[in-house]
């Protein structure tokens, strides 16, 4: 097994029972999706990685990030993506935000993921665009992955 394969295995192994929110570091929405779920997060079950980052690369792979308008939460050995990636962060917080996420889980998924494009496809011009990814506070840098 090469040296790169060895890395992508441990870093997998590692992280297979954590859960991993995947965001756009240049995105003000997804920023802002980040420090919601950093303030909410009370027992730090979270760990937040860049799409322009290393581990993305590791667990998306470049061609599927080149394409990626969506966060991507990784928990329990999957990946959901669009609206499944959020209803499940929902379901992670407390429980004001788990029945929030039920409620959301009860709107049909093509409405839910149809309402997520849209708000993708418009997410820089709505909520603007970074030019460097979002650097973490000394309190924070543990739960970043790059």
């Amino acid at each position: 097994m090469n040296q790169e394969a060895l890395q992508t295995t441990e870093l997998r192994s590692k992280t297979s029972l954590e859960t991993i929110l995947f965001f756009d570091g240049t995105c003000g929405l997804c920023n802002w999706t980040v420090n919601f779920v950093l303030n909410r997060d009370k027992h730090r079950r979270f760990l937040f990685s860049p799409l322009q980052g290393e581990t993305a690369a590791t667990y998306l792979g470049e061609v599927e990030i080149a394409a990626m308008q969506s966060v991507v939460l990784f928990t329990g050995g999957r990946s959901f993506r669009k609206s499944s990636a959020i209803v499940r962060l929902l379901w992670k917080l407390n429980l004001f935000w788990k029945c929030c996420g039920v409620l959301l889980w009860l709107v049909p998924k093509p409405l839910r993921d149809w309402t997520y494009k849209l708000i993708a496809k418009n997410r820089y011009r709505w909520f603007g665009q970074r030019e460097a990814c979002r650097v973490p506070t000394p309190a924070e840098r543990e739960q970043f992955l790059d």
